[in-house]
């Protein structure tokens, strides 16, 4: 309650205190998931549109742990829901550039950027929606050309913005935190694009968009239950193959970027899904930006 003291404050405290208060628990998070840490990854890339602070999480972390010689960190910020895509597409970059281990940490405090006195249908759907969501993954190469254990393996991204759209989602920096926009025509826009989409993505893959539709799962930002059904019945998906969206939108709505990757955890937590099951990833943001990535269950 250090932000939304209503009685004194009624869209809650101004940007500088958000952003300390951001600064507090994105730094504290950054602790928590190196707690024990011992060997300093080649790369840190800090994914986040909920906060900006200089130094920030990540480069207060190296600095404190003397990892500066080893350790690079990249800031890959405000590309909203879509951005475990662009990172994970960096990370692969710098794996395939000879760096041994790279981490992805996304901080996103959602809720840290709600108004209390806008009672708009919209933004009523937006404070309803949004959550905060923290989470680290690393990506590595495989060992002899063979993934050991359980894990993800990445086999081709695809990255397009819809024409036509670049209204119907912003999000940008207003006096008490951000302030998101968000079109009825997203769900629309979204299907609209995804056919030809899909037949470019699973074509870098060697596969074609009808053996994605009867064997995958899909691991479908869960921007909110319209995007999921709408998608799953338009593209003919069965309930079991977004099961893993609806349940982490369930249990923890929409956390911006750190969703996917919770969807990701799911799945790979899930002994029901067997190791060389395709997941084909996808996620939207401002743009209007559709993101994929075709994945595979190893271990």
């Amino acid at each position: 309650m250090r932000i939304f003291q209503l009685n004194q404050f009624p869209s809650g405290k101004p940007c500088g205190e958000r952003s300390r208060f951001f600064r507090e628990i994105s730094g504290a998070a950054f602790e928590q998931f190196y707690a024990e840490e011992t060997e300093p990854p080649a790369v840190i890339i800090h994914v986040t549109c909920t906060g900006y602070v200089s130094p920030s999480g990540a480069q207060r972390l190296v600095a404190g742990r003397d990892w500066g010689r080893s350790t690079e960190v990249i800031h890959a910020y405000h590309m909203g829901c879509y951005a475990s895509m662009p990172a994970i597409r960096m990370a692969a970059g710098f794996v395939e550039r000879g760096k041994s281990r790279v981490d992805i940490v996304h901080t996103e405090l959602c809720t840290l950027h709600m108004d209390p006195s806008q009672h708009l249908p919209e933004q009523l759907v937006v404070q309803t929606l949004f959550a905060d969501g923290l989470i680290r993954y690393s990506i590595s190469r495989a060992d002899d050309g063979g993934v050991v254990g359980s894990g993800l393996e990445l086999i081709t991204t695809r990255e397009e913005i819809v024409p036509g759209t670049e209204d119907a989602m912003t999000w940008m920096v207003s006096d008490f935190g951000m302030q998101m926009t968000l079109s009825r025509k997203v769900p629309d826009h979204i299907r609209a694009g995804l056919g030809p989409f899909l037949d470019n993505l699973a074509a870098s893959a060697d596969l074609t968009s009808e053996q994605l539709f009867e064997k995958a799962i899909f691991a479908i930002h869960p921007g909110g239950p319209r995007i999921i059904d709408e998608i799953a019945e338009h593209l003919g998906l069965h309930p079991d193959q977004v099961l893993a969206s609806n349940t982490i939108l369930g249990n923890y709505g929409n956390m911006s970027s750190a969703t996917l990757p919770h969807v990701w955890k799911s799945i790979l937590e899930d002994e029901t899904v067997q190791p060389g099951t395709l997941i084909v990833s996808l996620a939207f943001g401002p743009g209007l930006t559709i993101a994929g990535a075709i994945l595979r269950k190893t271990g």
